[in-house]
C-alpha cells in the first residue's frame, strides 16, 4: 500500500528546496505563459505544462 509524504519527515534541505520551489513555481508559470503566448515552440509548450502541473500540485499539497 502507498504512503502519503509527510512534508515533516523531510530533511531540512528538502523542506527549504520545496518551499522555494513553492515560491517560484506561480511566477515562473506566468513568466512561461506569457513567452508561450508571443513566441510558441514546442519546448515552450511544454515547459508551460510542466509548471502548471507543478503549480496544481502543490496547490492540492500533492508535495
Amino acid at each position: 500500500m502507498r504512503r502519503r509524504m509527510n512534508r515533516y519527515n523531510l530533511p531540512p534541505w528538502m523542506q527549504n528546496a520545496l518551499n522555494v520551489t513553492r515560491q517560484f513555481a506561480v511566477p515562473l508559470a506566468v513568466f512561461q505563459g506569457i513567452r508561450t503566448f508571443f513566441l510558441p515552440s514546442i519546448v515552450d509548450l511544454l515547459l508551460l505544462f510542466f509548471l502548471v502541473g507543478l503549480v496544481v500540485a502543490f496547490h492540492f499539497e500533492i508535495f
